[in-house]
C-alpha cells in the first residue's frame, strides 16, 4: 500500500464519521505519525510503505480512530498555531482560534506602552496573556482561570514560550480564582483582555461533536443568555483598574450591541465594537474614564 492509498482509505472512514474537511485531516494526521514534511510527502507518496513504516502506520489508524470519534485534530495532535506561536492544548483548555487573533491584535496596535500591567482573565491555555506577553513586549502579566488542570496547560505553555522574555525581566503570574477573586486586594492593572464563556447554554448542546463533547464547558457555556461572565465583568471590573484604563472582551458574532450597553450602564467611556477578518462583531472595547 502506498502512503496515497492509506491517506485515501483514511479519509473515507472520516467522510463516513461527518468529519469536515477528510481529506485533509487524513493528510495532516499522516504527516504527523510517519514524522514527514510536505517535500517528503510529495516525492514518496505513490511509493509502497516499508516494512519499517508498520509501527508508525499502527500509529496513524490509532489517530484515525480518534478522529473518526471526532476527537478535535489538535487534541490528537497536541498543540494549535496561535499568532505565530505553537501553543499546547488538551481536553482542558479552549483550543486557540484564529478568531481570538482579533482582540491581541488590537491589544498590540493600542498599547504601546511595556510597562502597563495587564491582566487577562479566564486565561484558559494562556494564549492571549502569552502571546501578549511575546509581541507586546510587556513586562507585567497576570493569567487567571477557574480551572486547575488548565492552568497546569498555561503553565507549560509559559515555560516553553517565555524563556526569552523571562530573561529579559517579565513578571508572568498565574492566578487561580472565579474572575477576579483570583485577585489580590490592591491590585491595579492599565488593561484588561478576556474570553470568557459566552455561548447560550442551548446553544452550547447543538455544537459539533469536536466542540460540545470534547472541550471544557466551562469555557464555552455563558449561561441561558450567554452574558453573565459579561455582567460580572462590567460589574466588578472598575475596582482592580487604573484610571483610563482599557477593556477588550472577545465576544459572539451577535453581542455586540448588548455587551456595549453593560459596559456603558457601568460607567465605561469610548465603547466600540471591533470586527474580525470575515468581518462578523469579535471584540469590544471600552475605557474607564482617567
Amino acid at each position: 500500500m502506498t502512503a496515497a492509498e492509506l491517506i485515501a482509505q483514511a479519509a473515507k472512514r472520516l467522510s463516513d464519521a461527518g468529519v469536515p474537511e477528510p481529506e485533509l485531516d487524513a493528510k495532516i494526521l499522516f504527516l504527523e505519525a510517519f514524522h514527514m514534511d510536505q517535500v517528503h510527502f510529495l516525492m514518496n507518496r505513490m511509493r509502497p510503505l516499508t516494512e519499517e513504516q508498520r509501527a508508525q502506520q499502527e500509529t496513524y489508524e490509532v489517530m484515525i480512530d480518534r478522529r473518526s470519534a471526532r476527537v478535535p485534530l489538535q487534541q490528537i495532535l497536541g498543540s494549535q498555531e496561535f499568532m505565530g506561536l505553537t501553543f499546547r492544548v488538551t481536553p482542558d483548555v479552549l483550543i486557540p482560534r484564529q478568531d481570538t487573533e482579533t482582540l491581541v491584535e488590537q491589544v498590540l496596535q493600542e498599547q504601546k506602552d511595556p510597562d502597563i500591567r495587564l491582566l487577562d482573565l479566564c486565561t484558559g491555555s494562556g494564549c492571549i496573556a502569552i502571546s501578549l506577553a511575546v509581541m507586546g513586549g510587556y513586562r507585567d502579566v497576570t493569567a487567571a482561570d477557574l480551572s486547575e488542570a488548565a492552568l497546569k496547560v498555561a503553565a507549560e505553555n509559559a515555560d516553553h514560550l517565555l524563556q526569552e522574555r523571562w530573561k529579559e525581566g517579565c513578571r508572568f503570574t498565574l492566578r487561580r480564582g472565579d474572575l477576579f477573586e483570583a485577585l489580590k486586594p490592591g491590585e491595579r492593572f492599565d488593561v484588561l483582555t478576556s474570553n470568557p464563556p459566552y455561548i447560550p447554554t442551548e446553544v452550547v448542546r447543538g455544537l459539533e461533536p469536536e466542540v460540545k463533547d470534547h472541550e471544557p464547558w466551562m469555557a464555552l457555556d455563558g449561561t441561558e443568555d450567554g452574558l453573565a461572565f459579561y455582567r460580572r465583568i462590567a460589574h466588578e471590573s472598575k475596582a482592580w483598574l487604573n484610571p483610563g484604563a482599557c477593556i477588550y472582551l472577545e465576544i459572539g458574532y451577535d453581542q455586540g450591541e448588548a455587551v456595549s450597553r453593560l459596559l456603558e450602564a457601568a460607567g465605561f467611556c469610548n465603547i466600540e465594537v471591533i470586527k474580525d477578518l470575515p468581518g462578523l462583531d469579535r471584540v469590544v472595547r471600552a475605557e474607564i474614564k482617567k
